[in-house]
């Protein structure tokens, strides 16, 4: 870990990239009438073994530099990201991936 990122503070809210189009309520909230699904990578862990990971990322023009203006995304404070994250089939959570083919 370089100093720059032991001294970068944690989001206060995560961008999500979803699946699909995320409905907005009346006062512009994703609509808490159905699920959000989120984007889930296989990732192989040190110990070699494959877990799913989200994706999350601290802006949306991060989000967008990586995965391009058209991917659907919602915000979710950070501090609810592991609730939000529940049943999902998580077991980790990637910050700001530098995914291949996204721009450098």
């Amino acid at each position: 870990m370089t100093s720059s990122e032991m001294l970068r503070p944690s989001p206060e809210y995560l961008v999500l990239p979803t699946l699909s189009e995320v409905r907005h309520s009346p006062d512009d909230g994703p609509s808490q009438d159905g699920t959000i699904e989120v984007t889930l990578l296989p990732v192989t862990g040190d110990d070699g073994v494959r877990h799913l990971a989200a994706l999350a990322f601290s802006s949306v023009s991060l989000l967008v530099e990586a995965m391009g203006e058209q991917q659907s995304w919602v915000i979710v404070p950070a501090a609810e990201l592991e609730g939000a994250l529940r049943g999902s089939g998580a077991q980790a959570v990637l910050v700001d991936p530098q995914l291949a083919g996204s721009a450098e």
